[in-house]
């Protein structure tokens, strides 16, 4: 028989993420600090309109691009949040969770051979979703020093004449940090110079601390060079409901719909209802989310500090990024005894890209009193490390 596998699918790895969530679910009384998902329940007035419109029936098709009435109340939300009008008519998709949104926009945009330029560590479908687009992704390693932003040195050594889009990707999964107007002014400055295209990944928008969160699209000239991503999973504690959003200029968005016509034909209805509810009356609740991921963010980096684990601060979405180079051992040899002699999963860095070995991402989107146990196990860890590391030393005459 043929080989009935594509080599572009084969060469793809497999997310890193996904390997320590499996091997925790295997793992009795482990604590799994490695899924970035909201330990809260959806907003009870958005389960209540969930269920309302199931009891109604509302179970048929919505027009491929979203309900009329979300599409709308997605175009206030942004210009409340991020002071950029859409066209509810033209320029919105709904889409199933963000996700979709970074596929269908790279496939409508790419011809061969175009270059993406993905700052890392980060989100882990930016790459695949290039490559299978036919584009060549090129990464941009970002620096602990730079607290993870994206400079403008760093941006314009890496653009070539093959160049077409930016992923911007903050608040940054895996790190927390956040880029703010004064770092993204000369990004946009650049994306000007060299005629490119932005794709922002705005999914931890909600989720900034110290700091309300901007967005690339409201610089001047950027709007019609911006494709904003967004959607409910995060901020609104709807990972399963799989509804996102993606919004940019009528130009785009008019190919992104023919991909998300024939490969989705529309999202889900119950859900698309339910996320009405939720920007019209849940902005309280969210800001209670908010309010406590702060806390526990808090937490974690007193308790870093008091064991001397070094840890930039972060100021968006809800996971820190310690860095463990002093123990001499990779990212994920570190996470496999983590959970093998204490029963608690984090994620490698290098599950985010090469530059992410030396760190591991911890999600604080858990209780405190998990995260509690959880950092008492890792202190018990690191202690052991210490002196392991400190009888090799002596045993050497170091």
């Amino acid at each position: 028989m043929r080989n009935p596998l594509s080599k572009k699918i084969v060469d793809i790895q497999p997310s890193g993420i996904r390997k320590f969530f499996d091997l925790v679910s295997s793992i009795p009384d482990a604590i799994s600090l490695g899924v970035g998902e909201p330990d809260f329940d959806t907003p009870w007035r958005i389960r209540e309109e969930g269920i309302y419109s199931l009891e109604r029936g509302r179970t048929f098709y919505t027009s491929n691009a979203g309900l009329k009435e979300l599409k709308e109340e997605i175009g206030k939300y942004l210009q409340r949040k991020i002071n950029v009008s859409y066209d509810p008519n033209s320029e919105i998709i709904v889409t199933v969770g963000g996700s979709e949104g970074i596929d269908i926009a790279l496939r409508a945009m790419l011809d061969p051979g175009d270059e993406v330029l993905i700052p890392q560590p980060c989100y882990v479908s930016y790459l695949p979703c290039t490559v299978l687009a036919d584009g060549v992704p090129v990464t941009i390693p970002l620096k602990e020093e730079n607290e993870f932003r994206l400079t403008a040195e760093e941006l314009e050594a890496a653009i070539t004449p093959r160049t077409k889009i930016l992923v911007l990707p903050f608040p940054n999964n895996p790190t927390g940090a956040i880029m703010t107007k004064e770092d993204l002014e000369p990004v946009a400055e650049l994306v000007k110079k060299y005629d490119l295209y932005v794709l922002s990944d705005e999914i931890y928008s909600e989720l900034t601390y110290k700091t309300e969160h901007v967005s690339i699209a409201s610089l001047p000239g950027m709007r019609e060079r911006t494709l904003v991503i967004n959607g409910f999973s995060k901020g609104f504690a709807m990972t399963g409901w799989r509804l996102g959003y993606i919004c940019g200029p009528e130009i785009i968005t008019e190919q992104m719909l023919k991909i998300h016509q024939f490969a989705i034909m529309c999202a889900p209805t119950n859900s698309q209802y339910a996320a009405i509810e939720g920007l019209r009356n849940c902005e309280d609740e969210v800001s209670q989310m908010r309010t406590s991921y702060n806390q526990r963010r808090r937490y974690l980096l007193s308790e870093f500090k008091k064991i001397g684990l070094k840890c930039f601060e972060p100021f968006g979405a809800f996971y820190v990024f310690p860095c463990i180079k002093e123990f001499g051992m990779t990212s994920e040899e570190f996470a496999e005894r983590f959970l093998e002699e204490e029963k608690v999963a984090v994620v490698p860095g290098t599950a985010f890209g090469e530059c992410g070995e030396g760190f591991v991402r911890i999600s604080y989107a858990y209780s405190l009193e998990d995260l509690k146990e959880a950092v008492g196990r890792f202190e018990r860890f690191i202690e052991r490390l210490r002196i392991s590391d400190s009888q090799e030393k002596q045993a050497a005459g170091e």
